[in-house]
C-alpha cells in the first residue's frame, strides 16, 4: 500500500475487522465523507470526483455513494471524513471497508 494505516486505540472483535479479524483489503483506496451512520455496523460514504467532458473540455463534478463496513473499534458518526479500502465482498452492496478515520467533518 502506498500509505501507513493507523491502528485504532480501541479494540474489537468483529470477524471483518481489518485490524482484529481476518479481513485482507486489496484493491482500491479512496477517501470520502460519512453521509449515513444508520444501519449496524454499515456506512455510507460520499466521493466526490472530477470527470472529464472532452465535447466541452472541461471538467464537471460528480459523486458516488459507496456502502461500506464500519469496523466497532473505529467510531464514526455523520460528517466523519474516512479512508475506505477495497475487500471481499461482505453482502451485495458492501465490498469496502472503512480503514481510517481521516478528520471531524
Amino acid at each position: 500500500m502506498a500509505f501507513a494505516l493507523k491502528k485504532p486505540r480501541k479494540t474489537c472483535e468483529d470477524h471483518d475487522c481489518p485490524f482484529h479479524g481476518t479481513l485482507s483489503i486489496r484493491g482500491r483506496v479512496m477517501e470520502g465523507f460519512v453521509i449515513s451512520d444508520k444501519m449496524d455496523k454499515t456506512v455510507v460514504v460520499r466521493r466526490d470526483y472530477l470527470e472529464y467532458v472532452p465535447k466541452f473540455r472541461r471538467y464537471e463534478r460528480r459523486r458516488s455513494h459507496i456502502s461500506a463496513h464500519s469496523p466497532p473499534c473505529i467510531s464514526l458518526k455523520e460528517g466523519n471524513r474516512v479512508r475506505i479500502a477495497e475487500c471481499r465482498p461482505l453482502s451485495k452492496t458492501v465490498s469496502f471497508v472503512v480503514v481510517e478515520k481521516v478528520g471531524e467533518g
